[in-house]
């Protein structure tokens, strides 16, 4: 296994003012981790692990079920390897009133955890209307007015809960195949939304996804952006993904989710624009890779960090990778 001195530094923030309010974590996306449970991810101890020796410090939990979901042992696997949780991820379904009972669970029990553990953070990820793994429909393409409306309302009903009793603040993803897609889609998910419960989760790869530059909602929308999952989409692959009408799992199969400084957005710009906003952003890096081959996370993840901090994003780490 592949270790790094790096783990005795905090390489979370650059040290330069400038940038310093950016703080820099991953997530098991970029160990190809999209389910709870599948034969074809890697098992979560490795990713700890693997997360450690890449040089990170602070995490988010990926899909809940993944890691250890009783606190006290997921604190301790976290101590032993020097890593802090600072958010969770969960998808819920809003748009339907039978499915309020089963989504309020699920965030509560989520939010109980990331409570106990001291994270402060749960991204809501959209249901998306075709399934990641099967690739079939499953729900409509387009919601009605009045779907959208029980939409929004219980969106804002689960943040102020989160809120209120978990001190936990809910940050809405955008996602492909899903009904908050394009820009489209967020303008009106923002003006039907209080941004006093329900934040922002920029994920740049999804905005790309979704045909509009993630700089243009930093700009736009400054005060609604809680949190970024930084990655990058082939522009030619999701070019083809829309035209052809690819299931988002199909495309990120064939590759539409790249390492940067390959696909889009441009990543000095972007962290720049992050920096402007002047305020502490967790932003997570992520990649979408299910399924990955068990050797490529590591050494990609290493990569994309060292990358990411000469965009100033992070720090640089002082220490090259050792074999032991």
């Amino acid at each position: 296994m592949t270790q790094t001195s790096v783990q005795a530094q905090d390489l979370s923030r650059n040290p330069d003012p400038r940038y310093k309010t950016l703080v820099v974590g991953t997530a098991p996306d970029s160990w190809g981790v999209w389910f709870p449970s599948d034969e074809k991810q890697i098992d979560w101890e490795t990713t700890l692990d693997q997360m450690a020796a890449a040089g990170y410090k602070y995490i988010e939990t990926g899909p809940f079920g993944y890691f250890p979901t009783d606190p006290a042992r997921l604190q301790a696997e976290m101590s032993k390897r020097a890593l802090t949780v600072v958010a969770g991820t969960q998808f819920g379904i809003l748009h339907k009133e039978q499915e309020w009972a089963n989504t309020e669970f699920e965030m509560r029990r989520n939010a109980a955890v990331l409570k106990a553990v001291g994270a402060t953070f749960l991204v809501y990820l959209p249901p998306m209307f075709r399934s990641d793994k099967t690739w079939e429909f499953t729900d409509e393409r387009v919601l009605s007015e009045e779907q959208w409306r029980l939409y929004t309302s219980n969106a804002n009903k689960l943040g102020k809960i989160l809120k209120d009793e978990y001190g936990v603040t809910m940050v809405v993803h955008p996602h492909g195949d899903s009904h908050i897609e394009t820009r489209t889609d967020i303008d009106r998910f923002f003006a039907d939304t209080d941004p006093e419960y329900v934040s922002f989760c920029l994920d740049t790869g999804h905005i790309v996804y979704g045909g509009e530059d993630p700089i243009n909602i930093v700009r736009d929308y400054p005060q609604r952006i809680g949190f970024v999952h930084i990655k990058a989409m082939d522009p030619a692959l999701v070019r083809e993904a829309h035209e052809k009408d690819w299931p988002f799992g199909e495309a990120i199969a064939r590759g539409a989710s790249v390492t940067p400084p390959a696909g889009q957005p441009e990543m000095k710009a972007l962290v720049d624009a992050l920096a402007g906003l002047d305020r502490e952003i967790i932003v997570v890096v992520e990649q979408d890779l299910y399924p990955v081959e068990f050797d490529f996370p590591l050494p990609n993840a290493i990569a994309t960090r060292q990358y990411l901090a000469e965009c100033n994003l992070g720090a640089r780490a002082a220490a090259t990778a050792a074999r032991r």
